[in-house]
């Protein structure tokens, strides 16, 4: 299977995990979810394959 190193935004991160953004930061602060990256001067996104390796890891931990 490739590895998707494409970004996502905040938006899509909040669908594919079901979390509000306050509680996604909240993770972040904690080192428990991937760090944004820093795309321009007012945006950040997600790489995508860190968010699927968080994403099954939950479900592998469940």
């Amino acid at each position: 299977m490739k590895e998707k190193n494409n970004f996502i935004r905040l938006p899509e991160v909040l669908e594919r995990t079901g979390f509000c953004k306050a509680w996604i930061y909240r993770l972040i602060s904690r080192d428990e979810f991937p760090s944004p990256i820093k795309i321009g001067d007012r945006a950040i996104g997600f790489v995508e394959s860190e968010i699927d390796a968080w994403i099954d890891e939950k479900i592998y931990l469940s």
